[in-house]
C-alpha cells in the first residue's frame, strides 16, 4: 500500500459511491498508472477511469513562524459495474 494514503469521505464522495466511484488520497509523486495497477491488483477489480486533482497544502501558523502541510493529490476512481472495494461496501438492511 505504497502509492494510497486514505480514503476521503466527505459529502461528495459519499454521493459518488453510489456511482461506483471512490475517492482517496494518494501520495504527490505516484502516477495514475502506478494507482490504477495498485488498486486492480490489491483489490482485485476493474479500473475504467481515473480522475486526479493537485491540491496545495494549507498555511499553518506555530508562533512566529509561517509553515505549510504538505501538498497531496486526490483521486477518483471509477469502477466497472459489478465490482466494488470491499471495505467501502454499503450496508444493505
Amino acid at each position: 500500500m505504497d502509492g494510497i494514503r486514505y480514503a476521503v469521505f466527505t459529502d461528495k464522495s459519499i454521493r459518488l459511491l453510489g456511482k461506483n466511484q471512490y475517492t482517496s488520497n494518494v501520495e504527490s509523486g505516484s502516477t495514475r498508472t502506478e494507482i490504477k495497477q495498485w488498486v486492480e491488483l490489491f483489490f482485485g477489480v476493474k479500473v475504467i477511469a481515473m480522475n486526479s486533482q493537485r491540491l496545495r497544502g494549507k498555511a499553518r501558523r506555530m508562533g512566529p513562524i509561517m509553515g505549510q502541510t504538505m501538498h497531496y493529490r486526490r483521486m477518483i476512481i471509477t469502477l466497472q459495474p459489478g465490482y466494488s472495494i470491499p471495505p467501502l461496501r454499503k450496508k444493505r438492511t
